[in-house]
């Protein structure tokens, strides 16, 4: 097995297991451990892909990872910081 797909196995086992917590409700999609997971997951798919060259999953995950980091730091309206 190369590194890269270590590299993708990892990312994508983060990236499951955040959906997985959410879609049993032992993790809301607005916590900041889900978007950091979503972020941590993407970004490491993201750099397997770009090892390998395939860069419409470069494409993919970077925009994921992009959408993820921002949420990390967006607050929710009718909120204050």
């Amino acid at each position: 097995m190369k590194a890269s797909d270590i590299i993708a196995s990892v990312g994508v086992i983060i990236l499951l297991i955040a959906f997985l917590l959410n879609l049993f409700n032992k993790l809301s999609a607005e916590s900041k451990a889900y978007k950091l997971m979503n972020f941590i997951g993407a970004a490491t798919c993201c750099y397997s892909s770009y090892l390998i060259s395939f860069y419409p999953f470069v494409v993919l995950e970077a925009i994921w990872g992009i959408v993820a980091f921002i949420s990390l730091f967006r607050v929710p309206r009718g909120t204050s910081v």
